[in-house]
């Protein structure tokens, strides 16, 4: 009887271990985190708009996804890998959208939805090319966002410009990528409002 208690109680042990370690480290989700000040990021342009519709962000489907996704350069740069355990809180192209929108209001630019938008009003399209946390070795990383800018009245497009920015990553894990990619966004936003602002329309 109590070789019979013995051997049970081991089994279970034996299981519960074996649970334990299938769990695999815990789950991380990541976002940009609070806006820092304007004054340390964005300037403010020189002729700031009045107002601007700002559409969603666009991109491909993997974009549209809570995945992070990273590169390694020195491996295989066009395969693009998701971390196991970690996520973003939303999907790429909605921080991206929502960090700009922050942006341009926290620069003092009034900042309307597509299904609020007068016809007069400036609509900005920004189709999100690159979003990714790339390896330039083990121990070396950088956030990089790269965007198509649209900007139409009516159907008439009054410019289009590419942009691409990328940061350094203070660690080469998820969560210093989520860090690179929140300060590349913020550069991104400051280049966006200096281009926004440098157009004839702009300035009316």
């Amino acid at each position: 009887m109590i070789t019979l208690l013995t051997r049970t109680l081991a089994a279970c042990a034996v299981m519960l271990l074996g649970a334990c370690a299938s769990k695999g480290p815990t789950p991380a989700h990541f976002d940009f985190g609070p806006m820092p000040a304007s004054a340390h990021t964005t300037p403010a342009p020189a002729h700031p708009l009045a107002a601007i519709v700002v559409a969603d962000v666009s991109g491909p489907a993997a974009l549209d996804s809570e995945r992070m996704q990273y590169r390694l350069l020195y491996a295989d740069a066009r395969q693009a890998r998701p971390y196991a355990y970690n996520h973003w809180s939303g999907t790429p192209l909605q921080l991206l959208t929502q960090r700009l929108k922050g942006r341009f209001a926290q620069a003092g630019v009034k900042v309307l939805a597509v299904t609020d938008a007068a016809a007069s009003l400036p609509l900005l399209r920004i189709e999100a090319e690159d979003f990714s946390q790339e390896f330039d070795s083990a121990s070396s990383s950088h956030g990089r966002i790269s965007v198509r800018a649209s900007l139409f009245r009516g159907h008439l497009l009054l410019d289009q410009r590419s942009f691409s920015r990328s940061r350094p990553a203070p660690s080469a894990d998820a969560a210093g990528g989520a860090q690179a990619l929140a300060e590349a966004s913020d550069a991104l936003s400051a280049d966006l409002l200096a281009w926004l602002a440098s157009l004839p329309l702009a300035q009316e």
